[in-house]
């Protein structure tokens, strides 16, 4: 719940306080432990479409199909609750299908999972058999935004693999731009899901520090660095979802699913 509640916070900037990475000769980095690295996740709900008892469709994949073994399923696993339900809704639209099939269908609903417990199965279940793939689909205008800024940096690039973070920074090497929770006086370092959010967090600061832009981060990147460093100021990161999504955690519907809020057992 506390996730949820932070969300509800006026978030305000920092100041001009500078936080950059630390980096600290001949001591060797240890990681961040798994359990804080999953609560980092756990603050971004992402969205499987699964049937009536919350099993998530999926398809078999086979032949090493994408390098994956037989036996293993392949699961969508989408950053948009509106995407996924329109997905849901193309299907029950499409026409001549089977009867079981069609029974399929009508019980298909789009379920909210923390993407920590996503992230969780696939650390437990990477060397096992008929595993489930997590297939990630982010939102189009943040993979076209990702794709624009490192355009934009001089790189020439096609198409972004992965799942992009956007992250505000005063400059190139010149460290991210914090924020702080009005209530709480936390000093954090956001990470958006989405550009839209980092392009109003840049509009604040450029006026102050004119060489301020956005880096382009995929999400896999930073789980490796969360995995292998365990500096200071990566304490202080926070993954921010996607307005959307952030909305959707204010919802009654979402917030039964949280642990705290569900009906004791007697």
């Amino acid at each position: 719940m506390k996730l949820l509640v932070r969300w509800g916070l006026t978030l305000g900037l920092a100041g001009s306080t500078f936080l950059g990475v630390v980096l600290v000769p001949h001591i060797p980095a240890l990681a961040l432990p798994e359990q804080e690295i999953k609560a980092k996740l756990d603050g971004v709900p992402v969205y499987l479409v699964t049937n009536g008892k919350g099993i998530p469709l999926s398809r078999s994949l086979s032949n090493n199909q994408n390098g994956q073994k037989d036996g293993d399923s392949l699961t969508r696993v989408y950053m948009s609750r509106q995407e996924a339900q329109e997905f849901i809704k193309k299907l029950q639209q499409v026409k001549d299908k089977n009867p079981k099939l069609d029974e399929v269908v009508k019980t298909l609903q789009v379920t909210a999972v923390p993407l920590g417990s996503i992230y969780q199965q696939i650390r437990e279940t990477k060397n096992q058999p008929n595993r489930l793939i997590f297939d990630f689909k982010p939102v189009d205008r943040d993979i076209q935004g990702a794709l624009d800024l490192l355009r934009q940096s001089g790189q020439k690039v096609d198409k972004f693999s992965g799942l992009p973070v956007f992250a505000v920074r005063f400059g190139a090497d010149k460290g991210y731009v914090p924020i702080q929770t009005a209530a709480e006086k936390q000093q954090l370092i956001p990470l958006f899901l989405s550009k839209q959010d980092a392009q109003g967090l840049l509009t604040q600061v450029k006026p102050k520090y004119r060489t301020a832009d956005i880096q382009v981060i995929a999400v896999d990147e930073v789980i490796k660095t969360l995995q292998s460093k365990n500096d200071d100021w990566l304490k202080q990161v926070l993954l921010v979802p996607s307005p959307e999504s952030r909305e959707y955690m204010m919802s009654r519907e979402y917030i039964k699913t949280l642990p705290n809020n569900k009906p004791s057992q007697k």
